[in-house]
């Protein structure tokens, strides 16, 4: 029988690799605006998709729902989302990022791409290659992209 070692199970590597990257790219937009991370992914959901309900956001971002609803009351604080009840459903809001939200988007979009260069340049083509080729198989094994709507 074998041991569980924790550095080289896999569910635990890609943990740790996933919070490690999360946490340096938060460094950019808690600095720039005091973002936490639900906040930053709700944000940058709604500025790639438009017109979403906290459910959609939740299901898309893998945010537990009390940390959506926290992230859309910061954010409409900051007057960078609307929030507008639907009419066929009165339990359902819609959200909108305003033109304030838009704009503090885009002056961080730019760096976040530059974050994934960077993260990135330190491997070879064939090395970037396998590795997305890896996690897109992995994906896929996991049935993340159906759970995201994504085929």
């Amino acid at each position: 029988m074998h041991k569980l070692q924790l550095e080289n199970f896999l569910p635990y590597r890609l943990n740790r690799a996933a919070a490690a990257a999360s946490l340096q790219l938060s460094s950019i937009y808690r600095r720039k605006y005091g973002l936490t991370v639900p906040e930053w992914r709700t944000l940058s959901t709604l500025a790639q998709f438009g017109e979403l309900t906290a459910k959609q956001i939740g299901a898309h971002s893998s945010m537990h729902k009390t940390k959506v609803s926290r992230a859309v009351s910061s954010l409409n604080t900051r007057r960078w989302l609307t929030r507008k009840r639907d009419a066929s459903d009165r339990r359902l809001e819609k959200l909108n990022l305003t033109s304030r939200g838009e704009q503090a988007y885009k002056q961080l979009e730019p760096q976040m791409l530059d974050f994934e260069v960077q993260l990135l340049s330190g491997l070879t083509a064939t090395e970037r290659d396998e590795m997305l080729r890896g996690i897109s198989i992995l994906e896929k094994a996991l049935g993340v992209l159906e759970q995201h709507g994504i085929k």
